[in-house]
């Protein structure tokens, strides 16, 4: 799924704003090709003309924002624990909630005020009933603005998160930060990830695709240690929970280099073992040591070419297909 369509929202002031500018210019096009001299008649034509603008200009504003978010009990799995982990899950459809109440009592109230209008005898009357309209509907918006505040700063959370393709047999590359598990990906797929030199920077989780004979499978690079989860940030989070809900099959990166001492690599071989997927082994940055025989030793196999490694994958996927 991807959230980069989700839409700005604005302030409630800002609708209620540009729902006047857009009643005002609507009036002002009307009365220059009306010539009805009927000045009552003319009047609350006007001001139904202002009210519907008006009104539609929320209703529409209100609607925009609720279909620009995704239906929150529908997502998949790895979405909904997602969103239950880096946003307030219950203030999330407490939002959506207020602002499909604010363009349903919008919607009430143009109408009843429409009603009230075509009533009136005289032209004092008939402002006044726009002017309490107004008033009223703005008032609405007024009292959803902590909505539209929270929902903005939701917004901008939810854009952040990876494109993942739930129903795509899914890989996982997991292991220490400088491992190797960008470069891998990049040579395994189309992607290109962004490589940092220093741990817990990568924006968000590195997505990339191979496919052979029409089978498409969905490698993500996973960063981050699997500390406890309250203490993850919200990369490693979206990590965790790929691995957790995404993943069929795991590949643990292993670096001879031992940047990180290969005691702390197995021990999150161990921690990464404990999630119950399947694990593929991959050695990384063989041609910077002489030896990796004995870390071979410990696992029954072990691949060291990307190539090779893409030909076991492949075989998996095919096996889940048929």
């Amino acid at each position: 799924m991807n959230f980069q369509d989700l839409r700005f929202v604005e302030t409630a002031d800002t609708y209620i704003d540009t729902a006047f500018k857009k009643s005002k210019k609507r009036v002002a096009l009307f009365k220059q090709g009306n010539r009805d001299k009927n000045d009552i008649k003319r009047m609350k034509t006007v001001e139904l003309i202002r009210i519907d603008t008006f009104s539609q200009s929320l209703i529409d504003n209100m609607q925009k924002i609720i279909t620009s978010f995704p239906s929150i009990d529908n997502l998949d799995e790895f979405y909904l624990e997602l969103i239950k982990c880096t946003i307030e899950y219950k203030d999330l459809k407490k939002s959506l909630g207020a602002v499909n109440w604010a363009g349903a009592q919008v919607q009430k109230f143009s109408t009843i005020f429409k009603r009230k209008i075509k009533m009136q005898k005289e032209e004092e009357h008939v402002k006044r009933v726009r002017r309490e309209y107004l008033g009223r509907a703005a008032s609405i918006i007024k009292q959803i603005k902590r909505s539209l505040i929270f929902l903005e700063e939701a917004r901008k959370i939810m854009k952040s998160y990876p494109s993942i393709k739930s129903k795509l047999f899914t890989v996982c590359i997991a292991g220490f930060p400088n491992v190797g598990k960008s470069t891998l990906l990049s040579k395994m797929t189309t992607s290109t990830p962004e490589i940092n030199a220093y741990p817990f920077t990568t924006k968000s989780l590195n997505v990339g695709y191979i496919e052979k004979n029409y089978r498409k499978i969905q490698m993500i690079d996973t960063p981050g240690t699997l500390n406890r989860f309250e203490k993850m940030n919200d990369i490693e989070k979206q990590a965790y929970l790929a691995i957790k809900i995404v993943a069929n099959h795991i590949i643990y990166i292993f670096d001879p280099t031992e940047e990180y001492p290969m005691d702390d690599q197995l021990k999150l071989y161990s921690r990464v073992k404990k999630l119950g997927k399947e694990i593929t082994v991959y050695i990384s940055k063989t041609d910077m040591v002489e030896n990796v025989d004995e870390l071979k030793k410990r696992f029954d196999e072990v691949y060291t070419d990307p190539k090779e490694l893409s030909k076991k994958l492949y075989k998996l996927n095919n096996k889940i297909k048929d």
